[in-house]
């Protein structure tokens, strides 16, 4: 290495002797250096001529006010990066040691300056070597920081294993994903075992063992169990590496919580495994409807022409009973399947608790506590009102099933928004404005492997005989076809709690609620319906009705043989009695048509269920007739005088 002739080489002299001063700039220009200098005496202006941008400091050993020894402290001191060399004119060899154990990069003797130019190269170098090698330790370090900080905000931790010595070092962060304190995992493959519930231990041992052997990375999925019990699912991402012999020596890798994806991503297949069931429901219940219309319309007309003394009264009664209990369990299906036709009034929530409260203390017995809290005010919602007082019974009784010795029932009512971070956890929700129904019990509570099932039909956990498990199917599609959600949270042995949360609708002129009932009208009548029904049993039933209270009926299986009478009849057909759902076409879509060729008809809807164009998300839309079945001859005759009216 030579001295860089471009720049000037910069020193500072601690020196007291000006002719020792200019034997030293001598041999400095002699080595090829251009020196600035400055020449200082006193430790004051030594300190005021200390710069970092300083090449060398050459200082005697011993001045009248201070010594080296003193000038390299205040170099530590100040934290700057000079080096420091002694030249003396007599130094011995002890205190050379010291001088140099306190940091003086060099010593040289006055009289042996030769090697100065050297020395000041050779510290030069080793200064930038330091430097370089400071700045890339604290870019390692801020990397470090950087990816530790990316670690923990990610919730990723890390761990190593030395295969050699089977010694394994977990992160802070990793302790935390496994419930642990941080500096308590013990350090061995076995202890990660034992930190896994032990159904999941041998598949993770296997699959790393298959892993190593096959030198392929290895991918786990596991489960733990907290200290205050609850259960988290961990993935493990981890690969192996080998020496030149193909043995395996280190294995490393990372550990992520992914509890709250796995619940999202079975929260997601427990929607759609219950729409699936849903979509089932209602089309059974929808098939049901037409034969219990046949089955109770035909009963009806048998009770009306039978002798009221006859004994067949009697079974006649019992077919009507049985027929009625049937076509309650379609309902349930319906509301299941979120196929039920409802009709949405603005409701206060508060209310209709207060108004079941008496008739949910008698039902629940005496020894169950019941509590209820609301909000005041609280906002309203949108819905059905006898099926959210539905949803509130089947809830309360629910609860008094699960505390068969007794206990607490609560039903809170209130105003909530849910954020984004609920939302975040809680597949399928949106944020926003609800109220919030919410009924908790001190029962017995359930298990994952229950509360994963709870909503399906016909699942229960009662004995045989004690329900028909379509309880919580029905609220669960009563909210979901309200637009709500429902989210059950329980632990066995330490009871459930429901959380219904319905959006909370803006307030409107008037109170449907409490909408007055026109009377009912005179069923008979004069005009002509056309009925267009695919189901035999249930077109002649309606056909013999209408016949009965004098109307002149027309029928028809299908909207083209439809089309035909309504395109050729020679006088006004006053009413389209029609199904909602139709080989060839809709009865929307039909009634379109019939429109056109008989001007100021009129039309009445009839259906199982209506997943239709009359129906947007199974709520009937404002002004539009429909006859639910299954409907009683009687029904049947009032919805039709109804309309015509």
């Amino acid at each position: 290495m030579s001295p860089d002739s471009s720049h000037p080489l910069r020193v500072l002299l601690l020196e007291d002797t000006p002719e020792d001063a200019e034997l030293i700039l001598r041999h400095l220009r002699q080595a090829g250096f251009e020196p600035d200098w400055q020449r200082v005496e006193t430790e004051g202006d030594y300190v005021a001529a200390l710069d970092p941008a300083l090449d060398v400091i050459l200082a005697d050993f011993s001045l009248p006010s201070f010594n080296a020894t003193r000038a390299l402290a205040l170099l530590r001191d100040r934290d700057i990066d000079v080096p420091l060399i002694v030249v003396s004119g007599s130094i011995g060899e002890d205190v050379a040691v010291n001088v140099l154990q306190h940091g003086a990069a060099d010593y040289l003797l006055k009289d042996r300056l030769t090697r100065l130019g050297q020395a000041i190269l050779r510290v030069i170098a080793e200064r930038s070597l330091q430097r370089a090698k400071r700045q890339a330790e604290e870019s390692l370090r801020q990397t470090v920081e950087r990816t530790t900080f990316a670690l923990q905000a990610a919730h990723v931790g890390i761990w190593e294993v030395d295969l050699a010595t089977g010694a394994v070092r977990w992160s802070e962060m990793l302790e935390t994903i496994h419930g642990m304190a941080p500096g308590t995992f013990g350090g061995t493959f076995q202890a990660f075992l034992d930190a896994i519930i032990p159904e999941d231990r041998q598949a993770v041992a296997d699959v790393i063992a298959q892993a190593t052997a096959a030198h392929i990375e290895s991918n786990i999925l596991y489960r733990i169990r907290w200290p205050d019990g609850s259960q988290h699912w961990v993935r493990g991402i981890g690969r192996t590496f080998y020496d030149d012999s193909g043995t395996p020596v280190r294995a490393a890798g990372i550990g992520i919580d992914v509890t709250e994806r796995r619940q999202l991503e079975e929260q997601y297949r427990q929607s759609q495994k219950i729409e699936a069931v849903g979509q089932l429901a209602g089309s059974v219940a929808h098939d049901f409807n037409n034969l219990l219309t046949a089955i109770l319309g035909y009963c009806e007309l048998l009770i009306d022409t039978v002798d009221p003394e006859s004994p067949h009264q009697d079974s006649l009664g019992e077919i009507r009973r049985a027929g009625e209990s049937a076509a309650s369990l379609t309902r349930q299906l319906l509301a299941f399947g979120r196929r039920q036709i409802l009709e949405p009034r603005l409701l206060n929530l508060r209310d209709s608790v207060r108004r079941l409260e008496p008739m949910l203390r008698r039902l629940i017995g005496e020894d169950i506590a019941v509590a209820v809290r609301a909000s005041d005010p609280v906002g309203l919602i949108r819905a059905d009102a006898g099926q959210i007082e539905q949803v509130i019974l089947n809830l309360a009784l629910n609860a008094r099933d699960a505390m068969p010795g007794g206990g607490h029932l609560t039903i809170e009512v209130a105003d909530v928004n849910l954020d984004r971070a609920y939302v975040r956890r809680h597949a399928g929700t949106a944020e926003g404005s609800f109220v919030m129904l919410a009924v908790s019990d001190t029962g017995t509570g359930m298990d994952q492997a229950t509360q994963a099932r709870l909503f399906e039909p016909f699942f229960t956990t009662k004995p045989k005989g004690r329900g028909t498990g379509l309880g919580l199917s029905t609220v669960h599609g009563i909210v979901k076809q309200s637009e709500g959600t429902i989210w059950v949270y329980s632990e066995p042995g330490r009871g459930s709690t429901f959380k219904i949360y319905l959006p909370r609708a803006e307030e409107a002129s008037g109170d449907p609620e409490h909408a007055e009932h026109l009377p009912a009208p005179n069923l008979g009548g004069s005009e002509t319906v056309l009925v267009v029904e695919d189901e035999m049993g249930v077109r002649d039933l309606v056909r013999r009705v209408l016949e009965r209270y004098g109307y002149r009926v027309l029928v028809t299986a299908t909207p083209r043989e439809a089309l035909v009478i309504a395109g050729g009849e020679s006088q006004p057909i006053e009413l389209l009695l029609s199904d909602v759902v139709l080989p060839e076409m809709t009865g929307p879509a039909l009634a379109t048509e019939v429109r056109a060729l008989q001007p100021g008809i009129r039309v009445l809807y009839m259906s199982g269920y209506t997943d239709s164009d009359i129906v947007h998300r199974g709520v009937l839309v404002e002004g539009t007739p429909f006859l639910q079945k299954p409907f009683t001859p009687q029904t049947l005759a009032r919805k039709v005088r109804e309309v015509l009216a």
